[in-house]
């Protein structure tokens, strides 16, 4: 099943950041961390760029060489996680199947406190249009990055079809979704560590699944005979033949 490993230059992720890059991830995170510190206090809509900034102990100025709004700033919280999952997707074997290396990835990101800040923005926005909208926007965000890491993992000398790319970056998101959408019926949005736990399994199994082609789970196939219905009259195509 697997290709044999094509070696390939160290990834940029790999290398030591400088002290300049460690002080603007540094920042970045001290502005998301205050716009979801006041989110959870004030709620969406009752807050400024300026709460923010003071919040992060920066200036408006500064804030902007960031972001351009407060809603960009809470979008970050969601696509913040991506990134971590990105950076370990691109240390994979570059002759690994994609789906195969987005399934490890996220099974690297062992703490399940990494999806805690999505998870809790996840949760708020579902009764938010505001937050829903701020999350769609990140979730476009991840779709661009996605495609973004196929194109890298594919080569620049490989010509890809759009429609497969765009198709493979869909059905990532779809997939996330979904384990978002199982966990909070599943947990209600609580945010201990066992419920986290929980959704970073759901994220791993929905990637299980894509990469199956969504081939049903042998518990569900092995229906007894006498629990089957009876044959129809007519000839009617089985869903499993669909």
């Amino acid at each position: 099943m697997h290709s044999p490993e094509i070696p390939t230059a160290a990834p940029p992720e790999s290398r030591a950041l400088s002290r300049r890059e460690l002080n603007k991830a540094a920042t970045r995170q001290a502005i998301t961390e205050a716009a979801l510190g006041l989110l959870r206090t004030r709620g969406p809509g009752n807050f400024t760029v300026e709460d923010i900034a003071d919040d992060a102990g920066i200036s408006r100025r500064t804030f902007f060489n960031y972001f351009n709004s407060t809603e960009a700033a809470i979008a970050a919280v969601t696509f913040g996680f991506l990134d971590k999952a990105l950076q370990q997707f691109r240390l994979r074997p570059a002759g690994e199947p994609f789906l195969e290396s987005a399934r490890a990835a996220l099974v690297e990101l062992a703490d399940p406190m990494t999806v805690a800040p999505m998870a809790e923005l996840y949760s708020l926005g579902q009764s938010n249009p505001q937050l829903s909208r701020s999350e769609l926007e990140a979730w476009d965000h991840c779709t661009a990055e996605i495609i973004a890491a196929a194109r890298e993992r594919f080569g620049a000398g490989v010509e890809l079809d759009e429609l497969y790319l765009r198709a493979l970056a869909g059905s990532v998101i779809s997939c996330g979704k979904a384990a978002m959408d199982v966990w909070l019926a599943r947990c209600g949005g609580s945010l201990t560590p066992e419920s986290l736990s929980t959704l970073r399994q759901l994220l791993i199994d929905s990637m299980s699944l894509l990469g199956s082609g969504f081939a049903r789970p042998a518990a569900a196939q092995a229906v007894p005979q006498a629990a089957r219905p009876a044959a129809p009259s007519t000839a009617t195509p089985s869903p499993d033949r669909l």
